[in-house]
């Protein structure tokens, strides 16, 4: 295993994966790729976890007083995402899917700054869901959060305007079923890759922790870039511990001029 420490070193490193064009690449994103946009992370001391207990789905599902804790959580998250931009990590994977060599993008987000970036929706899979819109638990149609702030205000949990099922960010809450369809395609995907990329993630939150050694035994080289070790690391290629958008910054120089 090869260990960059070096920022220098570590933009080279992203430099020749945009070079070459052979590599089929999948990624994997978490909460460490948006720090520099703005966003704490959630299991770090001083985390958002730290500071409030995330609220269970069935207490959700059960109690009125849990709907109204989360949707107060939701919308204090709501302000801190809305602040927030992409930075060079996130750009740079949108380049790397507009030359075609990122075939999927992973992310165990829920802050929507993939997006906000220009990623190709159809590469993109949220394992983790997306806490930046409501879902009908009933229904599953899709309601803003914003508009949903006047009923919470008044006390009320919100409903769906269709079918009167509750409203719930689309968030997958703990004790909430992962959704099938997403990991079967993250997992054929990891399977299916010459390089998996981790960005940002501390890979000890499974399914997707699992979704590298998947790669990995499927003969994928595995680059983890994290400023932390993870419990993968043995299993990687490369490691480097270098801040995400400090490392991309010159990647996306370099594409833009070169486009």
């Amino acid at each position: 295993m090869t260990s960059i420490t070096s920022l220098t070193a570590a933009q080279n490193f992203v430099a020749q994966i945009h070079g070459n064009d052979r590599l089929t690449i999948v990624a994997l994103t978490g909460a460490g790729i948006s720090t520099d946009s703005g966003i704490p992370d959630f299991r770090s001391p001083g985390g958002i976890w730290s500071k409030r207990q995330p609220v269970q789905y069935q207490d959700f599902v059960s109690s009125e007083t849990s709907r109204l804790k989360d949707w107060d959580h939701r919308f204090e998250m709501m302000d801190v995402f809305s602040r927030a931009k992409p930075n060079a990590a996130h750009l740079a994977l949108t380049r790397l899917a507009e030359t075609g060599q990122l075939q999927c993008l992973v992310t165990q987000n829920v802050d929507g700054l993939h997006q906000a970036a220009g990623f190709p929706e159809d590469r993109l899979i949220e394992i983790h869901g997306n806490s930046t819109y409501a879902t009908c638990l009933d229904c599953g149609r899709r309601a803003e959060l914003e508009e949903q702030r006047a009923t919470v205000a008044s006390g009320v949990s919100p409903c769906c305007n269709s079918c009167g099922g509750l409203l719930k960010a689309a968030v997958v809450s703990f004790g909430q079923e992962m959704p099938e369809m997403e990991l079967e395609r993250a997992f054929d995907a990891a399977r299916d890759c010459d390089l998996f990329l981790v960005l940002g993630s501390s890979l000890v939150v499974h399914p997707a922790a699992q979704l590298p050694m998947a790669a990995v035994r499927h003969s994928a080289q595995l680059v983890i870039l994290n400023a932390q070790e993870t419990p993968l690391d043995s299993l990687a290629s490369t490691v480097i511990r270098t801040p995400l958008a400090q490392t991309f910054a010159e990647f996306s120089e370099d594409f833009d001029q070169n486009t």
